[in-house]
């Protein structure tokens, strides 16, 4: 029996772009993409399509590239993994990504999602690909502006020499964005070709598919989505469909949110003569039936506090909620539970945060959050820098440095030009807007976002413990999501070293507090 039950929107107020969805059983997966953080490719669940815990990471590692592990200052910013696909087939899961800094593609696949992945390459590099299964053949379907298909070897791993393959269609010619993010499906004989593109005379998002009784057939269709829910102007669309429990269909779209990111959006999708209608009346309904069912365990949140209090599962001992900017380097990091805290230690010399390896991030929360940690500077050395970031391309911080055997606490920014998003970082953009000679070498910092409407602001601040009371430090710094970094702003705890590499420093008392915005109360 369905009931009401009361849809968020968006469906998940983090950064989860790019969304795959399928349903095993009674239990809705969804894949998304993680560019260049580790562990990657976050799965999650859901038994109801609307609350959603994580479930497992894919991988915890590539290639181990000095690139991806932030070497001899080389980074993945802005690439890593992109678009995954995700699919259920016979008893296996499949997950299927390419990477633009390898320019390569990957193909994991297992038994159970409770388990580790097997690991192949897919020969050949395939931007926004789609895995098919047709009976016993295997498809992918991928490209920019011309989208091609192509049959592959019963193994997943190489074109089929010989095989089938096309061109489904083609428009090199949209100013802002061509066709792309394939989403390919055989559903009741028909095929169907899911694609995101640009309205022509300006930006905005929109969803198109076209149809085809076989893959040898002409795809016919076009635009079957155009709304943005009202959100400043920002269109939705690109990601999967799924079946529900009865003979309901749902997308899982996403929305560019500005600084926290992309976010994911539930659509209702119904059939007309075969072919999917999304929405009613070309807009996203505030409620729908959705057969509910049990929420399960709630035990995997996607963000929150940390007391560093205990060691979990993971190859890293962090909670899941936690990943790391880059390919971590363990060795440099002890947890201990019994002081409630790690610690982190620097093998090599950073000009700043954008080099700084191990970095500890959580996705920041739509539409305002704050994020505090207490660190311990006792032993960091001259020019060591720690402290909590608004991380991003654009990013600011509040942290601590020692200075001729001095404390000081000192907001920094990284200047943004939003006329181009593809901006890359240099020292020479990084503004220091205050510093603070403090005494004391254990000291409270915190981070105020609002990213209502766009806002887009930072605030900074470290705890004054003679006032017992929230000290802004620096300005209020504009986020900004652009190319350069690809993802949705992140709190970030970071420690580095511009002098000599040795030094430590120890993290406390993570808070995650989501709502209205608190300036510093």
């Amino acid at each position: 029996m369905n009931e009401i039950l009361k849809v968020n929107y968006p469906l998940i107020p983090l950064d989860f772009p790019d969304p795959d969805i399928i349903r095993v059983g009674d239990v809705y997966y969804m894949a998304s993409t993680t560019m260049h953080f580790f562990p990657g490719c976050e799965i999650l669940q859901s038994f109801d399509l609307v609350n959603w815990e994580h479930l497992t990471y894919v991988y915890d590692r590539l290639d181990e590239t000095t690139q991806q592990q932030l070497l001899n200052h080389e980074n993945i910013y802005g690439q890593g993994m992109w678009a995954p696909s995700f699919r259920y087939h016979k008893g296996i899961f499949y997950l299927v990504f390419a990477a633009n800094d390898t320019q390569k593609t990957y193909l994991f696949r297992t038994h159970s999602l409770q388990e580790s992945w097997d690991f192949n390459y897919i020969e050949g590099f395939y931007h926004d690909c789609s895995l098919l299964f047709d009976d016993d053949r295997a498809f992918l379907v991928y490209g920019n502006g011309t989208i091609h298909l192509l049959e592959l070897t019963p193994d997943l791993r190489r074109p089929k020499e010989n095989g089938f393959q096309r061109i489904l269609l083609s428009d090199e010619t949209n100013p802002y964005l061509n066709y792309e993010g394939s989403h390919m499906y055989k559903i009741n004989g028909y095929y169907y070709l899911f694609l995101v593109h640009s309205l022509a005379d300006r930006w905005f998002r929109t969803q198109a598919c076209f149809m085809s009784d076989s893959l040898q057939g002409e795809f016919k269709g076009g635009d079957v989505f155009q709304d943005d829910h009202g959100y400043c102007h920002q269109g939705i669309a690109q990601g999967g469909i799924v079946e529900g429990l009865g003979d309901d269909w749902y997308a899982v779209l996403f929305q560019d949110y500005g600084a926290v990111g992309r976010l994911p959006v539930l659509v209702p999708v119904s059939w007309e003569n075969h072919f999917p209608v999304f929405g009613k009346n070309g807009k996203i309904p505030d409620n729908f039936s959705i057969p509910k069912k049990s929420l399960g365990k709630k035990d995997h949140s996607l963000v929150g506090s940390d007391q560093f209090d205990r060691l979990y599962s993971s190859k890293s001992g962090f909670d899941s909620k936690w990943s790391f900017n880059h390919q971590p380097q363990l060795e440099l990091i002890t947890i201990e539970p019994e002081k409630q805290s790690y610690v982190l230690k620097t093998d090599r010399i950073a000009s700043n945060i954008l080099e700084a390896v191990n970095t500890l991030t959580q996705r920041m929360t739509y539409p305002a959050c704050i994020g505090e940690v207490t660190v311990d500077v006792s032993d960091i050395l001259d020019g060591d820098v720690v402290g909590i970031s608004a991380f991003q391309g654009a990013y600011g911080f509040v942290g601590v440095t020692k200075d001729a055997g001095n404390y000081y606490v000192i907001m920094q920014a990284k200047t943004n030009d939003k006329t181009n998003s593809t901006q890359r970082w240099n020292n020479q953009d990084v503004m220091e807007y205050e510093r603070v000679h403090v005494f004391q070498s254990k000291l409270k910092l915190r981070i105020e976002v609002d990213f209502e409407n766009m806002r887009d602001v930072a605030d900074f601040y470290y705890y004054e413990y003679e006032e017992k009371t929230w000290r802004k430090i620096g300005i209020t710094h504009s986020l900004f999501f652009g190319l350069d970094h690809f993802t949705g702003c992140r709190f970030g705890l970071f420690y580095f070293s511009t002098k000599e590499s040795g030094g430590q420093a120890r993290f406390s008392q993570f808070h995650y507090i989501t709502g209205e915005k608190m300036n510093g109360a």
